[in-house]
């Protein structure tokens, strides 16, 4: 579908300048000042244009906990949220531990046409600890394994997960808990699984990305770590960079203020490399019973531009950066970037709106979240896939 973006502020994660964005056949074509095609036109004025946003990491909960989520909401989720692309975790029901599910996961995506998905396939069977086998039938659709919910507890089983990962070109995705700690105490919980990991992922070469880091020191250590080597990559979420001595359930826990202090500094140093949502929708009763997560798809890209951007600690193109661009390079996909050649998917903000988060207005089937009541700046207005409008906040199309 072809389509023109006028009168924007384009940025990315090194564009910052006003001008047009044309998209032909899906990718974009052009992107200047002045462009001049006969297609649907959409009048930007005042609205940035940036790439659409990428989630490394989310739960849709299909198959199997459907009335907490499926592929169908969370995809409406992702979109109002500026999400054309997500990483879905392995942790349904069954657990993903098969291409079936995968497979099952992939057409139920072709079929909705919404977003572009990624399922990730666990790293242990069934989540049991200790079983590889089910990893050998994996085929090239899988970029990703994880036991993300859970940590691996085994040592030996962690190390041969990773000689597998390189054999295979998989990447791990730690769930970085050791259960037996995390009641006594959930800091000490996600730190010495934190360096056991980058220690194996060291001797083996396996590539290692490390979920939702929440302390101090495993920043530190990963910051250690990254002037050595290259095959460790890492994320934060919203709720752990804007939060912090809040009792809201959400695993790994959130921390203290200087917690958020070094992640700040690692995302101003680039230790950081990723803001991924760690979306976890849950029914209310669910939710009371002390399920731990955050419905989060619909509130990142406001919340982070709020605590970071808007607050004068980063740049929008350091934003861009985190969540789109090197996401997409992570993940090997053509997104990420306003640039010729790139797919045509596209979100356009408001930086001006401020808006009240209210759970009970999500379109996720999750209305979970820590946030409501709490004001932040920066509005989707529109997300466009392959230069299809998507999600339509309210924005003025000419189709001529």
């Amino acid at each position: 579908m072809d389509c023109l973006i006028i009168g924007c502020r384009v940025v990315d994660e090194t564009k910052d300048f006003y001008g047009d964005i044309y998209i032909k056949d899906g990718k974009i074509a052009d992107c200047g000042k002045n462009l001049n095609y006969q297609c649907q036109t959409i009048e930007a004025n005042n609205l940035v244009a940036m790439p659409s946003f990428i989630d490394m990491h989310a739960h849709f909960r299909e198959p199997g906990y459907t009335y907490k989520e499926d592929i169908y909401s969370g995809s409406l989720a992702a979109l109002k949220g500026g999400y054309t692309f997500v990483n879905l975790m392995a942790n349904t029901n069954p657990i993903c531990s098969s291409m079936e599910i995968v497979e099952y996961v992939l057409n139920r995506c072709k079929e909705l046409d919404l977003i572009d998905i990624h399922q990730t396939m666990s790293i242990t069977k069934d989540f049991d600890g200790k079983t590889l086998d089910h990893l050998d039938d994996i085929d090239n659709r899988v970029k990703f394994i994880s036991d993300d919910g859970k940590g691996v507890r085994s040592n030996l089983t962690m190390y041969e997960a990773m000689n597998k990962a390189k054999e295979k070109g998989l990447v791990i995705i730690s769930h970085t808990e050791d259960e037996e700690i995390a009641s006594i105490d959930a800091r000490l919980s996600e730190n010495i699984m934190t360096l056991r990991d980058i220690y194996l992922s060291k001797l083996t070469w396996a590539k290692l990305h490390l979920a939702h880091v929440s302390t101090k020191e495993s920043i530190e250590e990963i910051r250690k770590i990254k002037k050595s080597s290259g095959n460790i990559t890492c994320e934060v979420t919203p709720h752990h960079i804007s939060l912090y001595d809040n009792d809201y359930k959400v695993n790994p826990p959130i921390k203290e203020k200087e917690d958020i202090e070094e992640i700040l500094e690692g995302i101003k140093d680039g230790t950081v490399d990723v803001i991924a949502t760690d979306h976890a929708p849950h029914s209310k009763e669910d939710k009371e019973k002390g399920s731990p997560g955050i419905s989060g798809l619909e509130t990142a890209f406001s919340i982070c531009y709020t605590t970071l951007v808007k607050s004068g600690e980063i740049s929008l193109n350091r934003l861009s950066q985190l969540m789109s661009a090197v996401p997409g390079r992570l993940m090997k996909i053509n997104k990420g970037k306003i640039k010729t050649g790139y797919d045509g998917d596209i979100v356009l903000v408001d930086l001006s709106k401020k808006t009240q988060i209210h759970g009970e207005d999500f379109v996720s089937k999750g209305k979970n979240t820590v946030f409501n009541g709490k004001e932040f700046y920066g509005e989707i207005v529109a997300t466009i896939r392959n230069g299809e409008i998507k999600y339509d906040g309210g924005i003025k199309v000419d189709n001529r």
